[in-house]
């Protein structure tokens, strides 16, 4: 995700310009509204999340740039899971009120750590990872891939997303022990149906 970055930042000081903050744009063509029906969060809920991930780094962007390229975020059912790396303490406070602040947000995972960027080839070997693991989900014929999101950091992998039950989120957790690399397997997924408690935000 950070490799693009750059391009998003200017896309959102644009899209801010131009659209005032309205991002129906998200949705993307036919093809994309498709994949977002079949989830199991539906097609509202989808993008709904596209929204408070653009809205997340417009506010991001603007209340501290300079740390904004250092974080990811990941976004399912309003649970918003921020990783990536920040310089101080205080930044990595500064993302969760941010992320408090986004209009639709159930839930801040905040897991971004304090401290210096990753190297290059740590990024690398995690896009690695990332890529290895989704297609593992789509070869699998008990999992449904779609409903799962992935964000590797520093060799720990953390899934989000919505799973049939737990037989399938131990599924998911196997195939990403079993990759080279992966020092740690986080997971956020919860069972379709199952209530999910919510916390306070961050002092």
């Amino acid at each position: 995700m950070r490799p693009i970055k750059l391009a998003l930042a200017l896309g959102l000081i644009a899209a801010s310009a131009s659209l005032g903050g309205c991002i129906a744009a998200v949705a993307g063509a036919g093809a994309t509204g498709a994949v977002n029906a079949s989830q199991e969060r539906g097609f509202g809920q989808s993008i709904d999340d596209n929204e408070i991930s653009f809205e997340f780094n417009r506010r991001m962007l603007s209340a501290k740039s300079s740390i904004y390229s250092g974080i990811s975020t990941e976004v399912t059912s309003g649970r918003l899971l921020l990783t990536g790396h920040v310089p101080t303490p205080e930044d990595k406070i500064l993302v969760s009120r941010v992320g408090w602040t986004v209009p639709g947000v159930k839930e801040v995972i905040n897991n971004v750590s304090v401290g210096k960027s990753l190297s290059f080839g740590q990024q690398t070997t995690d896009t690695a990872i990332t890529t290895k693991l989704r297609t593992r989900l789509i070869a699998d014929s008990d999992i449904s891939s779609i409903n799962y999101s992935i964000e590797t950091e520093n060799g720990i992998v953390y899934l989000m997303g919505i799973a049939q039950n737990q037989a399938e989120i131990d599924r998911v957790t196997a195939h990403a022990r079993d990759i080279n690399g992966v020092k740690n397997v986080i997971s956020y997924v919860t069972i379709k149906g199952a209530p999910t408690a919510l916390p306070a935000p961050e002092n």
